[in-house]
């Protein structure tokens, strides 16, 4: 049974930075690719990050390119986002989520954390 277990978010003021990470258990996870995607009250979930847990080839949405970093520890099945120069519009729960190579650009993912939340003060 894959788990996916997300922590540290919190709450910051516009301009600082969190990192979040992602552990991973229950399964092999060197064909896979890891996602982390957002939810804004009153939005839908969107996707903010993914890295290909072999090789390490990363993706991001246009709104974090240039302020949020994707990562992998692959001796601690970890998966890290930084996250620098936060702004409001970055508040949401964050979700880390696990799926085949496809899921890479097709964003199907058939595992998911249970969300941390992230606030940014202004």
């Amino acid at each position: 049974q894959v788990q996916l277990v997300e922590s540290g978010g919190g709450l910051v003021q516009a301009g600082g930075s969190l990192s979040l990470s992602c552990a991973a258990s229950g399964g092999t996870f060197s064909s896979y690719v890891m996602g982390w995607f957002r939810q804004a009250p009153g939005k839908e979930r969107e996707f903010v990050a993914a890295i290909r847990w072999s090789g390490g080839t990363t993706r991001y949405a246009d709104s974090v390119k240039g302020r949020f970093t994707i990562s992998r520890d692959n001796a601690k099945n970890t998966v890290y986002l930084q996250m620098n120069s936060l702004k409001p519009e970055d508040t949401a729960v964050y979700y880390c989520a696990a799926g085949p190579g496809r899921a890479f650009y097709s964003y199907e993912y058939d595992y998911w954390g249970q969300g941390t939340q992230v606030t940014v003060s202004s």
